[in-house]
């Protein structure tokens, strides 16, 4: 990002608004566009490429249904410039039900390549090798993180995380079994870092702290840590920080999905608290935080709220889809000249008992 732009929300919302244009172009075009966008608007009526010409006008398309994923074929997600290309199926929930699936060509390596510009070569090395604690089977997170590692010439090892299964387990109050898999994970991890030399680290934050009551993180020779997956309260981060890490770890809160790609964090979090605040990765996918008793409006800046995501790649168009998430709605700032999402939590958290296991 140019420091005009850097300096400039005014020019962000610009260049937000050419790459609306340049994404319903492509969903919408006979030729390149995804059938599903394409019968949607002949139904509707609607000249999508003629009358959607910047951010605000997506109001003129439905508000993206997460069933949509679960139900329509996934042939009717494919671009007719894609077809015939393979594709690679990722999920997102499946607590209860079919999950969400996605499918997806390169998105997820464009993502974590510009996620790879925000990271310290001090704290995350190129050369060497990284330890991933976490889900990998059907979600995107696995070949994601593996990518990461490897643009930065690093190799991955892993150990691999069913949250699905960990939730029931919470659910059914089968605490001792829940705890049970939890050292079951824990002791993979610390026979990788007791054999083998790693440097960086990507796990959860309740993980990551459950393996920083077994060893010393900073003199098991990690130098970066990426965390990411449940809530991470002021008080978890500077427990994390100071405590786990010892203040000696570079501590890299995450925010992501298989439907946005990679949130990115403010770097001046301990100036404020610990408070984390993330900024969309724009203009590929937006966060805004909105009322959750009217959608259509945003809440306050410093007020809680809904997250509301959209989606703008040639990969996937998903307009104001409503996340299971809340946030503070925070201001832009000269990095980001976006609106951030602070203190990312499940939604109704505060209103009711959330099951997050330890993902």
């Amino acid at each position: 990002m140019s420091s005009d732009t850097a300096e400039s929300p005014e020019r962000a919302g610009e260049a937000l608004d050419l790459h609306v244009r340049e994404i319903i172009e492509w969903h919408f075009n006979p030729e390149t566009g995804t059938p599903f966008w394409l019968d949607w608007a002949r139904q509707a009526g609607l000249d999508a490429r003629a009358e959607i010409r910047g951010f605000s006008d997506l109001s003129r398309l439905p508000r993206f249904d997460g069933q949509w994923l679960r139900a329509e074929p996934h042939e009717r997600f494919v671009p007719a410039a894609y077809r015939g290309r393979p594709f690679t199926i990722f999920e997102t929930g499946g607590t209860t039900g079919l999950p969400k699936q996605r499918i997806g060509w390169e998105d997820y390596k464009i993502d974590y390549a510009a996620f790879s510009k925000t990271l310290d070569d001090e704290a995350f090395p190129r050369g060497g090798y990284w330890l991933m604690i976490g889900p990998t089977g059907p979600r995107r997170l696995r070949l994601s993180i593996e990518y990461l590692a490897n643009l930065r010439g690093s190799s991955c090892y892993f150990v691999d995380l069913d949250p699905r299964f960990v939730k029931r387990l919470i659910r059914e109050r089968q605490l001792e079994q829940a705890q049970a898999y939890m050292d079951h994970v824990l002791e993979q991890a610390l026979l990788i870092l007791k054999h083998r030399t790693v440097s960086v680290l990507f796990t959860t934050p309740r993980l990551l702290e459950a393996l920083g009551e077994k060893i010393s993180i900073a003199e098991a020779g990690i130098r970066g840590v990426f965390c990411g997956g449940t809530e991470m309260s002021p008080q978890t981060v500077r427990f994390l920080v100071e405590e786990v890490l010892e203040g000696k770890v570079t501590f890299v809160p995450t925010y992501g999905n298989t439907l946005m790609g990679l949130a990115t964090h403010r770097k001046d979090f301990a100036e404020h608290g610990y408070s984390i605040t993330y900024h969309a990765p724009e203009p590929r996918a937006v966060l805004r935080v909105v009322r959750p008793d009217d959608p259509d409006r945003l809440v306050d800046y410093d007020e809680w709220g809904r997250v509301e995501l959209t989606t703008l790649t040639r990969e996937l168009l998903l307009p104001r889809f409503l996340e299971r998430d809340e946030a503070i709605r925070r201001r832009p700032c000269a990095e980001f000249p976006w609106d951030g999402a602070g203190e990312v939590r499940p939604f109704g958290a505060n209103e009711q008992q959330i099951v997050e296991g330890v993902y």
